[in-house]
């Protein structure tokens, strides 16, 4: 048994968390997974435990947004911990809460002035569907309770967000809540069939949505649950004009659309929420997280629409309670770090930067299609996807161990080369702190091409 001096001098870190720390995804083979010791990191850069430097291509987990090492960020979470590192959510407020959720409710589209804080994206999400439920059932509607989401969506790791993620090779083993939750055909219009076009593409997904909404009721369906680019399910940017259509669709039948902006908030694509400025669409709700800190600390939010809430505010209504919340909800050192995070952002202009930076990002990441074993590339703003095709199984078995075969050997040349990837089996996301330079996406990109070179000699 170790005793406390020698947990802290332990020297090799990477025995002690393969005999006691559970990752998340967590494989339960029994060989050691080996997982890179992350020592420190600066700018968008991290150094492992041998001094080694790693361009960070996913920027965290989508959420680096100002990048790493900010002395400003450290200060304005060290005086908020001094000053007041915890105030109870039930029965008092803080002023970094009170003034965050001004913020976004000034900078979210329509009418989005209701700000409910949780611990991340899952939680939010979760929120938001919990809140969807609790709304229909004040207003009497207590079998308004389907949810309509999208396959290879990705909301998050709670029953209920898990439940409406449509990311079938994530489900193995896993109870879901399925009953109520109805899954929409892939959007990505890399599969429609030769010699359709996109606009047509869109013209079916929509179809089905419709087709979907009357086969289960829609006295029955309250939910649409969108993002407004598939994130992890591999940056599934859907057709033109998908998302005001579907939440035509919503109105029409009375159905909350949840925009889960966990990714693609506080700047990923040069806006504060995309759903509006980029899409075109003002959601009923919208869930936050991830970019909200630049992953300094953790931190969730939802904001929900005043016609939902005057709906149910009343008089008569002055006794029921939405009885949803967390010890960490609107923590005041969280809310700290946001307004921090946000106060760089736009000093330092950097939605402007992602505006500018974003065109030779994405012209270095569509130069990647020449690679022989690349099917297909995506991106927007700082969102990119390189997805491998080695080959075509009809056994599902069998293609799932070469997908993940490719996944891996791009994932250990990028990063003995210096760039950390993510793969998502034979997929490898991108989405660089928003501080990322040309010089820099230059570096990304060319060990990213020579990786994958290498890995179609070996496999092709």
């Amino acid at each position: 048994m170790l005793v406390h001096n020698e947990f802290k001098n332990h020297e090799d870190i990477s025995v002690l968390d393969a005999q006691n720390h559970i990752h998340p995804w967590h494989s339960m083979g029994v060989d050691d997974p080996n997982y890179m010791v992350a020592r420190r990191a600066n700018g968008i850069f991290i150094y492992d435990d041998a001094g080694n430097k790693f361009i960070d291509g996913p920027g965290g987990m989508w959420s680096t947004q100002i990048g790493y090492g900010r002395q400003e960020m450290a200060d304005a979470i060290s005086k908020q911990v001094l000053n007041l590192p915890f105030n109870n959510p039930w029965s008092s407020t803080s002023k970094p809460s009170a003034l965050l959720a001004a913020k976004l409710s000034a900078e979210a589209p329509g009418d989005l002035n209701n700000v409910f804080f949780t611990t991340g994206g899952s939680t939010a999400v979760d929120t938001a569907i919990r809140f969807a439920w609790f709304y229909n059932n004040v207003m009497g509607r207590p079998e308004k309770k389907a949810i309509i989401a999208r396959h290879k969506g990705y909301h998050g790791s709670t029953f209920l967000s898990s439940s409406v993620s449509g990311k079938e090779r994530d489900k193995s083993f896993m109870d879901l809540g399925n009953g109520w939750v109805h899954f929409l055909s892939n959007v990505n219009s890399f599969l429609r069939p030769d010699g359709m076009d996109v606009a047509t593409w869109c013209d079916q997904r929509i179809e089905e949505f419709e087709l979907m909404v009357l086969d289960v009721g829609p006295d029955r369906v309250a939910i649409f649950i969108a993002e407004p680019v598939l994130a992890s399910g591999g940056v599934i940017i859907p057709p033109e004009g998908y998302h005001a259509r579907c939440l035509e669709i919503c109105k029409k039948y009375d159905i909350i659309y949840i925009s889960d902006e966990v990714v693609t908030g506080f700047g990923r694509l040069g806006e504060f929420f995309a759903s509006k400025s980029v899409f075109g669409i003002e959601p009923d709700i919208i869930t936050v997280a991830k970019g909200i800190t630049s992953g300094y600390v953790p931190l969730g939010g939802v904001l929900i629409s005043d016609r939902l809430m005057n709906d149910i505010r009343s008089e008569d209504n002055k006794n029921i309670m939405f009885s949803n919340g967390f010890t960490y909800s609107a923590h005041p050192v969280s809310c700290a770090a946001a307004l921090k995070n946000i106060e760089i952002m736009e000093r330092e202009d950097l939605f402007a930067h992602v505006k500018e930076i974003s065109p030779y990002f994405q012209k270095r990441l569509q130069d990647l299609r020449r690679s022989k074993i690349v099917g297909d590339v995506r991106g927007i703003g700082l969102l990119g996807c390189i997805e491998g095709i080695v080959s075509s199984e009809i056994n599902e078995q069998k293609q799932l161990r070469i997908d993940r075969e490719f996944g891996m050997r791009i994932d250990e040349k990028c990063e003995n080369k210096g760039l950390i990837v993510r793969p998502l089996i034979n997929m490898c996301v991108l989405s660089p702190p928003l501080i990322i330079q040309r010089d820099e996406i230059d570096q990304m990109f060319d060990i990213l091409e020579s990786s994958l070179d290498e890995v179609a000699a070996e496999m092709l």
